[in-house]
């Protein structure tokens, strides 16, 4: 019993509960459709590349883990989130592409056929305007003391209409065959991949590892949960809170970066109206459905990568039973409230004494209706 319970208080048990079912579910209108759970645990090797659902689910999450490693930091920090990120996405991915076309532009729009500048100063630049964007924000929270939803609502406003600007309105394509590495697989010359497992995972990945070894290793870690659990406390004992804000920001708006880079990949091109569009409310259902509170301080990067896997699984199951993408934000939006609303401090005495209630009433009906 005390280890069934010190289980259930682990911070990695709800995420995991919530990734089960949504695994499950997913089971179980796989055997609806194709009479069998089989086709969802299917893995093949088909020229030379890993297929299946479950290899689906994570490679479409990457941008997703990606974006919730950043919104972590910033939760945890700022106690507010980035509702920008899926708007730095689309600039980061439009102004890579203009500069690697340097400016071309056609009657339908940029037409990269070779780069006019290396593949690595496009990814660059690209991740040089997330930070540039997440500086923004970050001076808006801890300069100007703005609340982080207000501050990130001008980048949210204003940064996919940038982004239409720079990409002048139209549908950027890109067909240099190495662009599209990023976002699918890296092939030889002959367009035969070199790796089975799609390179967004990597990157995923690698994010995810360097985040947490820089966050262990260092100080950083500590003093980011210490801001965000009182940040005049944090200032007394010689923290510069204002300053580890500010990294946060920038971080975040580097890895919104990173999440633009492979989705512009994946298409070979940049769609200025619906790069990352809504991203951001799934960013944040991530860090909530990995059991971090929304109210800053401590803060599980485990946590946000299982929550970010849980909601693409959710999207791929709503996919299945023909929920269109207009309805998915719908079901999101039911999750976060369910999912506040269990991470609330006060719900656990509100259930004791509602508990209590109920056991007073059925006391009082079982004595009323014994012999007299």
């Amino acid at each position: 019993m005390t280890r069934l319970r010190a289980l259930t208080r682990h911070r990695l048990f709800f995420p995991l509960v919530c990734l089960l079912l949504v695994l499950l579910l997913n089971v179980v209108v796989t055997v609806a459709t194709t009479g069998s759970p089989g086709p969802f645990f299917q893995i093949s090797l088909t020229n030379g590349a890993l297929n299946g659902p479950l290899v689906t689910i994570l490679n479409r999450s990457s941008e997703l883990v990606i974006l919730a490693v950043g919104m972590t930091i910033v939760v945890s920090c700022s106690a507010g989130t980035d509702i920008s990120v899926g708007a730095v996405m689309a600039l980061s991915g439009a102004v890579s592409i203009w500069l690697l076309g340097f400016g071309e532009l056609k009657d339908n729009g940029y037409h990269v056929e070779s780069y006019v500048v290396p593949y690595a100063v496009g990814l660059l630049a690209a991740v040089a305007v997330g930070a540039l964007c997440g500086a923004w924000n970050g001076f808006l929270v801890s300069k100007l003391k703005i609340q982080p939803m207000v501050a990130t609502l001008v980048l949210y406003t204003g940064g996919r209409g940038i982004a239409k600007v720079v990409a002048d309105g139209q549908i950027d394509k890109v067909d240099v065959a190495s662009y599209k590495w990023l976002g699918n697989f890296i092939q030889d010359a002959d367009g035969h991949n070199l790796m089975p497992i799609p390179t967004a995972i990597f990157i995923a990945a690698a994010v995810v590892a360097v985040t947490a070894v820089v966050l262990r290793r260092t100080a950083l870690g500590m003093n980011i949960q210490a801001v965000g659990i009182n940040n005049k406390a944090s200032r007394l004992v010689g923290l510069r809170s204002n300053r580890i804000v500010l990294v946060a920001y920038i971080f975040c708006g580097a890895c919104a970066a990173i999440a633009g880079i492979i989705a512009t990949s994946r298409i070979g091109g940049i769609d200025a109206n619906n790069c990352g569009k809504m991203l951001e409310l799934d960013a944040i259902l991530a860090v909530a459905l990995g059991g971090n509170s929304l109210a800053g301080g401590k803060f599980s990067l485990s946590g946000s990568v299982i929550g970010a896997v849980t909601i693409q699984a959710l999207t791929t199951v709503l996919y299945s039973i023909n929920v269109s993408a207009d309805q998915l934000p719908l079901f999101k939006a039911i999750a976060v409230i369910v999912i506040v609303v269990l991470q609330s401090p006060d719900l656990k005495p509100l259930l004791q004494r509602a508990g209590g209630v109920f056991r007073r009433l059925a006391l009082s009906a079982k004595r009323a209706g014994g012999p007299a």
